[in-house]
């Protein structure tokens, strides 16, 4: 996905209701706030994290692209608003998929994050969407959106400016570590030397060794 506009949050989003998944209620069901939302090091304040797998500092927030949404929309024949995806934050201009894993954005005056891994989409997010095969779908799409851990805290709302404060010296992006990257791919991570989140590590040595 490549993009030309100026990079933007297009809105913040937090949880509207919990949701009874397949096997444990979820936090999902994400809708737009208005104004400023303040940013802790786990998250959104007003947000709410029920499971492990979606949460902690190395997923304290999940952003996905509103260009990848409006492919979907299209392909789906529906209309896929912010939050639909459970994602905290919907940006435009920014090509998350191509970001590099470690990868810095300044959000707004304060808020630093930092790439750590992409989305793996559950049984949750397929029962949310009600689409037939979702998970394979979405998974052959191969725009999973991404995790985020926050390095500095502070408050963002829609509108605010995206920039790119910082690159790792290295050429992985969180599309290519999704679902799993190749074993040269891993290699790459784990001899850039960078901190990679607990999940990404593990990950890197088992393909590496291969």
């Amino acid at each position: 996905m490549t993009t030309s506009a100026r990079p933007r949050l297009l809105s913040v989003n937090v949880v509207h209701e919990l949701v009874r998944g397949p096997r444990r209620s979820s936090g999902i069901d994400k809708r737009p706030v208005d104004g400023p939302v303040a940013v802790g090091y786990l998250g959104l304040a007003g947000d709410v994290q029920t499971l492990t797998s979606h949460g902690g500092p190395d997923r304290a927030l999940y952003v996905n692209a509103a260009e990848d949404a409006d492919w979907w929309a299209g392909e789906l024949g529906r209309e896929i608003p912010p939050g639909l995806f459970g994602e905290n934050l919907t940006t435009a201009g920014l090509d998350v998929t191509g970001a590099l894993v470690g990868e810095r954005w300044r959000i707004g005056r304060d808020v630093v994050v930092e790439v750590r891994e992409p989305r793996i989409p559950c049984g949750n997010f397929s029962a949310r969407m009600k689409e037939p095969h979702w998970v394979k779908r979405f998974t052959e799409r191969g725009w999973p959106g991404a995790y985020l851990r926050v390095l500095h805290t502070g408050a963002v709302e829609a509108g605010d400016p995206i920039r790119v404060v910082h690159r790792p010296d290295h050429a992985v992006t969180i599309g290519d570590v999704f679902p799993r990257g190749t074993p040269e791919v891993m290699r790459a991570l784990l001899e850039s030397g960078i901190e990679l989140s607990e999940e990404l590590h593990r990950a890197a040595g088992r393909s590496a060794a291969r």
